[in-house]
């Protein structure tokens, strides 16, 4: 076999061997932030109003997520939300404030604003 053939097989071989190991990492750590925004979701009782794909007190986060897809500011308005307590009109017509998500930390914030508008 030419020594050059040789070559680019073994080149071909490493680049899609490294691009499984890069998919199944990137794989392994989109599934931990959405583990890390659902245990923080738990943790902030949110899943007492919501869920991910049907309505309860409050809208389905895929309704949410369809709500903003496209839209430049959705991060910032998801994140006001559920760090602001502001007014929310519930299902029977009245006001309540919204619970403010259990955690200071703005990565762990932006991870589930991030989740919930992937969905």
């Amino acid at each position: 076999m030419d020594q050059g053939l040789k070559i680019r097989r073994t080149s071909i071989a490493a680049a899609l061997s490294f691009s499984a190991v890069a998919l199944l990492a990137s794989t392994e750590a989109a599934s931990m932030h959405a583990d890390a925004a659902r245990a923080l979701a738990r943790q902030s009782n949110c899943f007492k109003c919501h869920a991910i794909d049907k309505k309860k007190d409050g809208p389905a986060w895929k309704e949410v997520a369809a709500k903003f897809k496209g839209k430049p500011d959705a991060e910032a308005k998801l994140t006001k939300h559920v760090t602001s307590g502001a007014k929310v009109k519930l299902e029977d017509g009245t006001e309540d404030e919204h619970p403010i998500i259990k955690t200071k930390d703005p990565a762990a914030i932006k991870n589930l604003v991030e989740w919930i508008l992937s969905l």
